[in-house]
């Protein structure tokens, strides 16, 4: 018979070493497919509690947004491509007139957001959204 030696060398190890390798490639991997994108929003001033300062009526470009995503220019049906040339328009006859965008609630957020960017576009400093009373 033979006799088992037992060695204090023999005693069972893992390696973890390929499990680290393996974790620090799934970190390189999510860090370099991780992208860092800057949202971009619009920036929108809240009314305050103070007393609105009333303009006249002949001081405003107004343009509406009805329920059906139609655009209207002096209650005049346009395309969303003609908003900058009526705004410009409109601002050569009144320099210091402000562009105030009427949408109503089931009017469509991005064309509404085209149709502001639109007036900014054609050089209105001062653009107002607005809805219609009911």
């Amino acid at each position: 018979m033979r006799r088992r030696l037992h060695r204090g060398d023999d005693e069972a190890q893992i390696n973890i070493t390929p499990m680290l390798d393996i974790v620090f490639i799934l970190l390189i991997f999510f860090i370099v497919t991780t992208s860092f994108v800057k949202e971009f929003g619009i920036d929108v001033n809240r009314p305050s509690s103070a007393p609105l300062e009333e303009q006249p009526q002949s001081e405003l470009i107004a343009i509406r947004i009805d329920e059906n995503d139609q655009i209207y220019f002096q209650d005049r049906l346009v395309d969303i491509r003609a908003v900058r040339a009526n705004i410009e328009s409109g601002l050569a006859v009144q320099p210091d007139a402000a562009v105030v965008v009427i949408a109503d609630r089931a009017a469509d957020a991005g064309l509404l957001v085209r149709v502001v960017d639109q007036a900014r576009v054609a050089g209105a400093e001062r653009v107002s959204l607005a809805t219609r009373a009911r």
